[in-house]
């Protein structure tokens, strides 16, 4: 018997560890019950942190943890899947193909930042999305010191007011400083199409996020979107423009396109629809977890968001119930009541929130501390210890916040 786990992003690692713990708790062997994940490289991408500086110090080895809980490691991309016949092809770095078949699989494919069609965008814009974005972002900011002081150069125009939004342009004021002087004139704005900032954080935070971007001189533009992009700037559907060299998309998300390949139903976003067990239900023995599906958090009508925090936990039961359906045991219904939200506000601290309704529970240094520990302890891989990797796992205690 084999799962199959495509992805190596938050949710395919817990897939592939919760899977490995309940094939150990069971005690059959992994020669019976091979678990293999398929990624590009083994390696965790912390891709929550890709707004900071130094981006190519932030991913984590998963090599030495999949060897400690016998997951076979598969370097490839899969590039289509075969439902009927229960095979996945995969395309290695050599240009080579092979066809692994699967008894279960499970799809954490993760999801991509949406990239409309507006003029300019593919030749001018920047991101913080995946790691080669968010390098050749911090490469460009660097090599602004080398152009002719200007306005523009010191101008950076980020187009998206959510949370990943507002941690890129929150950090922008001091990684420019520390790349073009202290004493840099600089300009930050952020645009965003709906009427309020944080048009998901609801009214609660708000007035926190406005006063942290206000302290740190970030202006923004409210009701309006980017219309086109060059490399003298941008323009508004307002007509107003902007002249900067530095332009940074954060509008949107959608599932990776190997959703496609599953015939199922999907979301606005090309997440599949799951049920409880994270089942795909019109397609034989496929799951989907992470970013890659739509799953009911809880029964009062939360559906997980595309996030690490719900991407871990989805994951580890999406791994959980592969293996029980192969094994002949329970399957474990996905639930995530808990919910919190911690956004990075730069120099000026960060907002912990808790609950849907997103109480604020913690502002400013204190927020910070619990940020920084977030994103430096709690999201990386469990060390590559078998029994504490495997512990590590538990369904019901992943992001048990």
């Amino acid at each position: 018997m084999r799962i199959v786990i495509i992805g190596a992003g938050f949710a395919g690692m817990y897939a592939a560890l919760s899977a490995a713990r309940l094939r150990d708790i069971q005690g059959v062997s992994p020669d019976k019950l091979e678990i293999a994940l398929v990624a590009p490289e083994p390696t965790l991408v912390v891709r929550p942190r890709l707004y900071e500086p130094n981006p190519e110090t932030l991913t984590a080895p998963l090599q030495d943890v999949l060897k400690a809980i016998d997951v076979v490691y598969i370097r490839g991309h899969a590039e289509a899947i075969d439902t009927k016949s229960k095979v996945v092809e995969v395309a290695g770095t050599q240009g080579t193909r092979k066809k692994l078949s699967y008894d279960r699989l499970v799809v954490a494919t993760g999801s991509r930042l949406f990239r409309p069609n507006v003029p300019g965008l593919a030749e001018h814009g920047f991101s913080v999305d995946q790691l080669d974005d968010a390098i050749a972002l911090d490469r460009h900011l660097h090599g602004l010191l080398s152009r002719p002081a200007s306005k523009a150069r010191n101008t950076v125009v980020v187009a998206g007011g959510g949370f990943t939004g507002i941690e890129a342009a929150t950090e922008m004021p001091s990684r420019l400083r520390k790349i073009l002087g202290k004493n840099a004139q600089l300009r930050v704005v952020v645009v965003d199409r709906n009427e309020a900032i944080a048009p998901d954080m609801g009214a609660g935070p708000r007035p926190i996020i406005e006063e942290a971007l206000s302290k740190l001189g970030i202006e923004t533009r409210l009701g309006v979107g980017v219309a086109s992009l060059d490399k003298s700037g941008v323009t508004l559907s307002n007509g107003e423009q902007i002249e900067c060299e530095t332009v940074i998309w954060a509008a949107g998300m959608r599932a990776a396109p190997l959703t496609a390949e599953i015939p199922a139903e999907r979301d606005r976003f090309g997440r599949l629809l799951v049920d409880r067990e994270l089942r795909v239900p019109s397609v034989s023995g496929v799951f989907a977890t992470g970013d890659a599906a739509r799953a009911a958090c809880d029964d009062v009508g939360n559906y997980a968001l595309m996030s690490c925090q719900h991407a871990t936990r989805m994951g580890a039961f999406a791994g959980n119930n592969a293996a029980a359906e192969l094994l002949g045991v329970p399957t474990r219904p996905y639930h995530q009541k808990a919910y919190v939200t911690c956004l990075d506000l730069g120099e000026a601290g960060a907002l912990f929130t808790r609950g849907w309704e997103r109480t604020v529970e913690m502002v400013g240094d204190v927020a910070k501390k619990t940020k920084q520990e977030i994103n430096t302890v709690w999201i990386y891989p469990p060390k590559a210890e078998r029994a504490a990797a495997l512990a590590s796992a538990d369904p019901e205690r992943v992001t048990a916040l």
